[in-house]
């Protein structure tokens, strides 16, 4: 008996004797080089998907994790922002609200990602440029002035550093009134990447693990609507991997996560539930609304089979996604709202759950305030007027659709094998073997842009005769912002309490040389006004610094 795939390509040849001059048409692939016919039927799509993709709400989750989804409640609009010192970032934040965001996310500077003060050598020129600056619990309290942390949803996007910054956050709540238990957000608290792609690391891998680790196994215990992780696969992508390898590596990590925290007794469900991810999404719209579909199945999948959860909560794959800025131009900068408006359709249709819209001029400078309403606008269009919300994974029976779904599915499933054949991710971290394959694929991407086989228009196609003169102005930078940084910084210190900051930090540092959580430790330097740098500096002296070459 033939195959499906035989009858297809009988039925698919047929039709192109019918058609002799569609031979002379060029092949064509998708952007993670998934061959694309010229026509798909019914016997394109595998015998089981129908089976195995089933209906909005129930494992493995192929048409979305809720039943009603956005008929049900709409994505969280979640603008990424963080400007300068705390107070900066507070108007930011509260004119976002105003205008109708319905969660945060706050993107924190170079310093504070790394582990050292605004003060420090390392910090110079640095500080408040790249997001907000948070040495101590002052700053936490200050970006939320007048903003209730009980009734909003916070992201933030800090990794070596995150189980101090939660730490800041809970004691920012609470002086606020809100208990613990009542407090909402998301860390991204994922530290593999960082070696892979972004290379925000402080410490060594296996103790940076551990750290990560104690944040989630606290969240689970402590914080029951707060998601400790947010496996990133968006910094992989930033750094040139397809969306194949974008979920591969991706899962990668969050199955070395999930394997420590079982190791510490934990079960699956105890944690699962709360696990969450952020991925990208590019321009390519079928690809992009596939991969999120791909990536719920198959997380689903391999959690069922290496973990045997009994909540069909620990199958979830929850998602929150933001575009991408590498693929902006500074050329005609005004394009990227078409670009931007793509982004949104691929993960809108790809089912996430809470959406950032990057802003136009972000291949130029940070977002100014138009921007930045521009980009939070486009998501209210989409959610307000276009109709895709109203009803559940409407792409879902697209030939094209479904056979793509496949595909990402079975060769990222192929790809996380390889891994593991090959010793498992933090082997081939070592190793440089994820680089290595994030970085060919990177330039097999730029030599298709050099030769004008893939287009960008305005760089390579449509090319105008203004091209490399930005008609959006950079925005002006404060200058006097680092020393009002500074003068923050020294009226904190000189607020505490030194001997509670000294036996608070003693604590860390006997948590961090034992086996036992850091957080609790972490919650008592936060509430003594211990700073970023200084519990860094204490845990440099146990855990030591990565030097490592990756």
């Amino acid at each position: 008996m033939r195959s499906v795939c035989d009858v297809a390509m009988s039925e698919y040849d047929r039709w192109l004797e019918r058609h002799p001059e569609l031979t002379e048409v060029p092949d064509v692939t998708t952007d993670s080089g998934i061959p694309v016919r010229l026509v798909y039927t019914r016997e394109d799509v595998s015998e089981d998907n129908a089976l195995r993709s089933g209906f909005p709400g129930e494992p493995p989750y192929t048409r979305g994790i809720y039943p009603s989804m956005y008929r049900g409640r709409l994505w969280t609009m979640r603008m990424y922002s963080g400007l300068e010192t705390a107070e900066d970032t507070n108007e930011r934040f509260r004119f976002l609200l105003e205008q109708g965001q319905t969660g945060l996310s706050v993107a924190l500077d170079l310093p504070t990602q790394m582990g050292y003060d605004s003060d420090a050598p390392q910090a110079r020129h640095e500080v408040g440029r790249a997001g907000v600056a948070v040495c101590s619990v002052s700053d936490m309290e200050d970006i939320f002035t007048g903003i209730p942390l009980g009734e909003v949803s916070t992201s933030f996007t800090i990794n070596a550093t995150a189980p101090i910054l939660l730490a800041y956050y809970i004691v920012a709540a609470e002086r606020q009134g809100v208990p613990v238990a009542e407090v909402s957000g998301t860390i991204q608290n994922d530290i593999l990447k960082e070696y892979i792609a972004r290379k925000t690391y402080i410490f060594p891998p296996e103790p940076s693990v551990r750290f990560l680790a104690d944040a989630v196994e606290f969240c689970a215990a402590e914080l029951p609507r707060f998601n400790p992780i947010s496996v990133c696969g968006y910094h992989m992508r930033q750094a040139g991997c397809d969306a194949v390898q974008e979920i591969a590596f991706t899962f990668a990590n969050a199955l070395v996560y999930i394997d420590a925290l079982i190791e510490r007794g934990l079960s699956i469900d105890d944690f699962a539930p709360r696990f969450s991810f952020n991925l990208s999404t590019m321009t390519e719209l079928f690809e992009e609304i596939a991969k999120h579909r791909a990536a719920r199945r198959l997380w689903a999948t391999l959690i069922e089979e290496r973990y045997h959860p009994t909540n069909p909560k620990s199958l979830m794959f929850r998602v929150f996604s933001g575009g991408d800025g590498t693929s902006l131009t500074a050329v005609e900068p005004l394009n990227n709202i078409v670009r931007v408006t793509l982004h949104q359709l691929g993960l809108v249709l790809g089912g996430v759950q809470a959406v950032h819209t990057v802003a136009y001029d972000e291949a130029i400078g940070l977002p100014t305030e138009e921007s930045a309403l521009v980009a939070l606008r486009t998501q209210q269009i989409l959610a307000h007027e276009s109709g895709i919300t109203k009803t559940v994974d409407p792409m879902a029976g697209s030939y094209y659709l479904e056979a793509l779904t496949d595909q990402i599915e079975s060769r990222a499933r192929a790809l996380i094998d390889d891994v593991h054949a090959g010793g498992g991710i933090l082997t081939l971290i070592g190793k440089g073997w994820i680089r290595d394959q994030i970085e060919e694929r990177a330039y097999e991407r730029e030599l298709a842009f050099a030769s004008g086989e893939k287009k960008i228009v305005g760089v390579n196609a449509f090319v105008s005769e203004a091209a490399g003169e930005p008609s959006v102005a950079l925005p002006a930078f404060d200058e006097s912002m680092e020393q009002r940084q500074l003068e923050r910084l020294a009226r904190h210190r000189a607020s505490r309490d030194s001997g509670a900051v000294e036996l608070s930090l003693k604590s860390v540092s006997a948590a961090a040389a034992s086996s036992a959580n850091t957080m609790p430790s972490l919650l008592e330097a936060a509430r003594a006004g211990v700073t970023v740098g200084e519990i860094c500096d204490t845990l440099r002296a146990e855990w030591g610094v990565f030097e490592g070459a990756l």
